[in-house]
């Protein structure tokens, strides 16, 4: 079952288009059971996939970063430059996966309506130099 709403999805595509247009790119929405984009550069090249994460603060308060481990495995297994974004309220953070460091531990959300449980393993990242960050204009 997809918990996204209408404003999740609104707020997954500004995280992409403000990242594509860092390099000139360009993106693919890809099925809702697999990763959210394709990365092409201005060539039309792909070059990477994404994961988009919603972190509804701050940058500057948005630390420590979470993800499920099974959208990172997800992610990895896609090979070609795996990339996380963070969409915050005032910008964008993200990181290379190869790059990820952080803690491992039983987490998630608080339930939700209609959800068994929201609970799973779950990765936490720290401000650290891996990571990259952009405000929105």
């Amino acid at each position: 079952m997809r918990f996204e709403n209408y404003q999740d999805l609104k707020r997954e595509e500004k995280a992409v288009e403000f990242f594509v247009n860092l390099f000139e790119g360009s993106f693919e929405k890809l099925d809702e059971n697999d990763v959210d984009f394709k990365i092409y550069d201005k060539e039309k090249k792909l070059i990477a996939f994404a994961e988009i994460k919603g972190r509804k603060k701050e940058i500057i308060n948005a630390y420590p970063l979470p993800v499920s481990i099974r959208k990172l495995i997800k992610l990895a297994d896609k090979k070609i430059n795996p990339v996380i974004i963070w969409c915050c309220n005032d910008g964008i953070i993200y990181a290379k996966v190869e790059n990820l460091k952080g803690i491992l531990k039983w987490g998630g959300r608080i339930p939700r309506e209609g959800a068994a449980n929201d609970q799973e393993l779950m990765a936490y990242f720290y401000k650290k130099e891996q990571f990259k960050t952009y405000k929105f204009n």
